[in-house]
């Protein structure tokens, strides 16, 4: 707008993007005051902040579901590259989708009766639309939740995991201690069996030569009948010890591979529990313990700061002084209904729960029905005199030649 008393200021590109964003008549705000121009900026910025704010938290929620959980939760120092990509892809596409679920709500919500204060009908409109809002703020509000408190949730998260995996390796004992122990018993007995009966032998050997030497009274010096049927008792039994010896020593060596490979598979397990410790790290579990590190008022405060920065778009349009451009606006959708040929009569009955409704008069289609009706209506009369005039020159025929109709058969 430009005339002698005034001037519109001219639009920024930025500005005309934020016009965009709200879902404001760029054309319009460029013919109108200074005060509309700034109204429909800040509606269009709190719309592209929103969706900034939308495509950081789902990146950095689809970022800790997806990135490699090894080591304890405080060992994540490096960035995972490839989660990385994935995460920024999602978080473009979700802010994508927040901006345009916004950008709706914004458009489609009312300028209500343009003055500052909200109707209780206003507000019932707009029920809707809120919940949509704090829908979206809560989805918002959670991811930012848990990177404020990254630190102390990664410490908790270390804990968990050290007792889960404390948890794990006890079990993991216990379970493959009670497969190995049998063998382990049945081992060391054979070996306690071998070195006993070595022992045994090794001391009646040491009690003969003492017989020989006569070191053992009464009996006298030297290696009579009864001495030799000892030796021959003892040689038999050294002899017998030496085949069972042998065979135990099998027996244990099979019983230490089958010993070996159980302490295989429990050394794998214990891997393992390190693999499953990492699983104690999901965004379901960081959800949970940023509650319980920020406590329910700090949770709150953060989740109602995002829910206003949401609903503020709509609110304000509720409240909204109506100003030169809605005006404008409203003239040009006039003027478009106008050259529709469709005519709004305002409150022209009550519906069915006593609520004023207008009736939507479409002139064009109206004319369109008409202009076909009176076609089909003169086809009509076409039709009855063209079967009318048939109908007389077949009685016409009949008379003058009624053999020609008449069959014999």
């Amino acid at each position: 707008m430009k005339n002698e008393f005034y001037q519109s200021p001219k639009p920024t590109w930025l500005m005309k993007q934020f016009w965009k964003a709200c879902g404001a008549d760029a054309y319009l705000l460029q013919k109108s005051t200074y005060s509309d121009q700034i109204k429909y900026f800040c509606l269009g910025g709190i719309v592209v902040a929103t969706g900034v704010m939308a495509a950081l938290a789902g990146g950095y929620a689809m970022y800790t579901i997806f990135e490699p959980k090894s080591g304890f939760a405080t060992n994540h120092n490096e960035i995972h590259f490839p989660t990385l990509m994935i995460a920024l892809f999602f978080g473009v596409i979700w802010g994508l989708i927040i901006y345009n679920i916004d950008r709706f709500i914004v458009t489609s919500t009312g300028k209500g009766d343009g003055t500052e204060a909200i109707t209780g009908q206003e507000f019932r409109s707009a029920v809707p639309r809120i919940i949509m809002g704090m829908i979206i703020a809560l989805t918002i509000s959670k991811p930012i939740e848990i990177r404020m408190f990254k630190s102390e949730i990664e410490a908790q998260i270390a804990v968990v995991q050290k007792e889960y995996l404390d948890e794990l390796d006890s079990t993991t004992t216990s379970s493959w201690d009670s497969k190995i122990l049998p063998f382990k018993n049945e081992s060391d007995s054979l070996k306690k069996s071998n070195e006993n009966i070595r022992i045994e032998i090794a001391q009646q050997r040491r009690r003969l030569e003492d017989e020989a030497a006569g070191l053992l009274p009464p009996s006298p010096a030297g290696r009579g009948p009864a001495w030799q049927d000892k030796k021959d008792n003892l040689d038999k039994m050294e002899s017998e010890y030496k085949i069972q010896k042998n065979t135990n020593i099998k027996r244990i060596i099979a019983l230490s591979t089958i010993i070996e490979k159980y302490e295989k598979r429990k050394k794998e397990e214990f891997k393992t529990n390190e693999e499953k410790k990492s699983s104690k790290d999901g965004l379901l579990l960081r959800l949970q313990l940023a509650h319980q590190i920020a406590g329910f008022w700090i949770s709150l405060f953060i989740t109602l700061l995002f829910m206003v920065i949401e609903l503020t778009p709509i609110f304000f349009k509720m409240m909204l002084i109506k100003g030169p451009y809605d005006y404008m606006d409203d003239n040009v959708k006039e003027l478009a209904r106008a050259e529709a040929g469709i005519e709004i009569i305002y409150n022209f009955y009550e519906d069915g729960e006593g609520m004023e409704a207008h009736k939507v008069v479409n002139h064009n289609a109206e004319l369109k029905y008409k202009e076909r009706m009176l076609i089909v209506k003169a086809q009509e009369e076409l039709n009855e005199q063209i079967i009318s005039a048939w109908k007389e020159k077949r009685r016409k025929q009949i008379k003058d030649n009624p053999e020609q109709f008449i069959s014999e058969d």
